[in-house]
């Protein structure tokens, strides 16, 4: 014998939400079941298994959950208003809204519904009024939740991003404090070869003295000659301990001070870069002011570097000139073979060091990716030793602060697109309407003689095809309401005429025909 065995309590909570759903959506469907009959009911009562659907799927397929409810809402109501749909909707809407991260799928159901009710009030009410009605659900019922779910998706992803710049500048700071020790360290480098190499020179130089003093035995200068070669000794790996204290600090000096740009070419060159340089007359790092030329020199260095480690085998094109006192250099390399995010991250320090160092020469400095996908360095330093105007510029905004304005920009046109899209499909709606007001009384005119043609017995396919294609949404104020198996449709007497003729079907015959008047009220 089986033994029952208990449902596990965590999956009943992880189903309880979707659970707790379906039943606050089922709700306006059980209330008005009951009273009603026909298509119309077995529509609503549709809506307790759809909706079962709806649930089921609207994480993965948000915008077929909103799709289902709408073919039983409009064989309820051609206005798709309905009670035991329009929670449903609303409720969908929104939350396509706030699942789906493309809109434009949305927009073309919901120019779909729009486009497909015109023809179907037109065939079956025989009338545009119901579509009119239909738009106007479609906006404040569909569309509305659904401008509210997109903006807040809009604003739970500007909330993650901040999160994520959060992070993303705590990681920064790190990154600047080891930068600061690494910098530390190099002073410290710098002081320790001042004043430790020059007191070991003056070592060297005093024992080199002693070694020749003629006043001093072969032992004694013997011995001098050691020290002086120990001084020297010594001297080597104080310079060995330097390297080691500087080889974390990428932007230290590895090359000569006064090594040309075709020099640092040459090398790259000699390393399988491919090269080429264009180099204008008189662009020498000898004719250039101090500043300008070591810049210059780094500009050409950091960006071979990089071209190296993330773009490899891609071919650089260095293009150095002068004109209007100041010198144009720009570096820039095509896409590499090993493709996209084939080296390894960086930090971008490089280029933050760079751009210091060119701003304190005096020179701007841009750099970002190619539309080919390369990356382009270039800068522009003064030739003459005055700094240019643009180096006072304002600093420019992070990538951080870049991507938190972009979100924020996107948020701030969502909450406009959730205000000013439903009133202007409002307006639109109002106009639209109120053009058909003035030019629909013509074509739902029943002549007079056609009117005379009809018998009552007649055939309703015969009948109706003496009758004008559309006609009225409503019968004149006062008439009363036809038997319950009576089908009653009504058509103007003239244009501008509060008057109406009256024609009701009994099964598929015409049963009554008559003329209403506003004085029948």
């Amino acid at each position: 014998m089986t033994r029952w065995k208990r449902p596990d309590a965590r999956r009943l909570r992880a189903h309880a939400p979707a659970l707790g759903l379906w039943l606050a959506l089922c709700g306006p469907a059980a209330l008005v079941v009951a009273s009603l009959d026909g298509a119309q009911r077995w529509a609503t009562v549709a809506a307790f298994p759809l909706l079962g659907v709806c649930v089921l799927v609207r994480r993965r397929s948000p915008l077929t959950a909103l799709a289902l409810p709408i073919a039983p809402s409009l064989v309820i109501s051609l206005d798709l208003f309905t009670t035991g749909y329009c929670t449903a909707l609303a409720a969908f809407g929104y939350l396509a809204g706030v699942r789906m991260s493309r809109a434009r799928p949305a927009l073309w159901f919901f120019s779909a519904v729009a486009a497909g009710g015109l023809p179907l009030a037109a065939v079956v009410g025989r009338t545009v009024w119901p579509w009119f009605s239909l738009l106007l659900t479609l906006l404040l019922n569909v569309v509305l939740p659904w401008l509210l779910g997109r903006y807040r998706r809009q604003y739970a992803e500007l909330a993650r991003t901040g999160w994520q710049l959060a992070e993303r500048m705590e990681r920064e700071q790190q990154a600047v404090a080891d930068r600061t020790r690494l910098r530390e360290r190099a002073r410290i480098a710098g002081d320790m070869h001042d004043s430790l190499g020059h007191d070991l020179a003056l070592i060297a130089l005093r024992a080199g003295a002693l070694e020749v003093d003629p006043r001093l035995d072969a032992d004694q200068q013997a011995a001098a000659g050691e020290l002086r070669a120990a001084a020297g000794t010594a001297t080597e790996r104080l310079r060995e301990i330097i390297g080691v204290l500087r080889t974390d600090d990428e932007s230290a000096p590895r090359v000569p001070a006064d090594e040309s740009v075709a020099r640092l070419v040459d090398r790259a060159r000699a390393s399988g870069m491919t090269v080429t340089l264009e180099q204008a007359d008189g662009t020498g790092t000898g004719t250039l002011p101090a500043m300008t030329g070591h810049a210059l020199h780094r500009v050409v260095q950091e960006s071979l570097t990089n071209a190296a480690k993330h773009a490899p085998g891609a071919a650089v094109r260095v293009r150095i000139g002068r004109a209007a006192g100041q010198l144009r250099v720009t570096v820039a390399n095509t896409a590499g073979t090993a493709g996209p995010g084939a080296g390894p991250v960086s930090g971008g320090s490089g280029l933050v060091g760079l751009d210091e160092r060119v701003r304190l020469a005096g020179g701007t400095l841009r750099a970002g990716p190619t539309p080919e996908g390369g990356f382009t360095v270039s800068a522009r330093l003064p030739a003459a030793g005055a700094p240019l105007p643009e180096s006072a510029r304002s600093p420019e905004p992070t990538a951080s602060e870049q991507e938190l304005a972009e979100a924020r920009h996107k948020v701030q046109r969502r909450l406009r697109q959730m205000v000013t899209v439903p009133l202007a499909l409002l307006a639109a709606l109002v106009v639209l309407s109120s053009t058909f007001h003035l030019v629909s009384p013509s074509w739902t005119v029943l002549d007079r003689e056609r009117y005379a043609v009809l018998r009552l017995g007649a055939d309703r396919a015969r009948a109706e095809s003496f009758l004008p294609f559309f006609a009225l949404d409503a019968p004149p104020d006062g008439t009363p309401p036809p038997p319950h198996d009576w089908t009653c449709t009504y058509y103007s007497v003239r244009a501008g005429s509060d008057d109406a003729y009256e024609l009701c079907f009994a099964d598929d015959r015409l049963v009554k025909k008559s003329v209403l008047h506003r004085r029948d009220r």
